[in-house]
């Protein structure tokens, strides 16, 4: 009896300590799922831009959108233009096929605002980045970040795929409409996909 007793407790024990530690596998199993979901959403879109010269322009060069986090940042390295400053927008069309860049239509206006300077109170397209300096070789650079673009996402107030990035030859005078007066297209990227 003794024999059967020690058994049956011992044979309990085992059980008993078996599911504490399924429990505690499973337990392991669930903050492992937690910690993936919360690295998966951290997702980040990337669009890499080349711009063609547009106006009998030597202009060449690449933007880059990088969404993370709920924002986007561009960043333009742009080659072959005169030194000074230079105006740079997003325009309504990913369309850079005609010769002076005008079948990328006008600035991106989505939210239909005043052409304006980036972030002013009394409106601003969405398409106004605004002006870069370009040194005396020829090159310039910009970048900007904003939480008002994302990259292929379903608010078409913020959506920058389908538009097109151009460069002019002039300057942006934020005050100008519909476009700041910015002068010739010289550049144009298509963004997309």
């Amino acid at each position: 009896m003794k024999r059967i007793s020690l058994t049956l407790l011992f044979c309990a024990t085992l059980l008993t300590v078996g599911c504490k530690n399924d429990k505690k596998e499973k337990e392991n199993d669930k903050s492992s799922d937690t910690e993936m979901t919360q690295e998966e959403e951290v997702v980040v879109k990337k669009v890499k831009v080349t711009l063609e010269p547009k106006s009998d322009s030597k202009l060449s060069g690449n933007v880059v959108f990088t969404e993370e986090n709920g924002e986007v940042t561009m960043t333009a390295i742009i080659d072959g233009l005169a030194e000074g400053m230079h105006a740079i927008h997003l325009h309504e069309s990913a369309d850079c096929s005609a010769a002076d860049g005008s079948s990328a239509g006008g600035h991106w206006n989505p939210t239909f605002e005043q052409h304006g300077k980036w972030g002013n109170a009394s409106g601003y397209h969405r398409g106004d980045i605004g002006n870069f300096k370009v040194d005396g070789n020829g090159n310039g650079t910009i970048t900007m970040t904003t939480d008002k673009w994302c990259i292929g996402c379903e608010d078409d107030t913020k959506n920058i795929v389908g538009k097109a990035v151009v460069i002019h030859d002039g300057v942006d005078d934020f005050t100008s409409q519909p476009s700041g007066d910015a002068g010739t297209r010289v550049g144009c990227g298509s963004i997309k996909m």
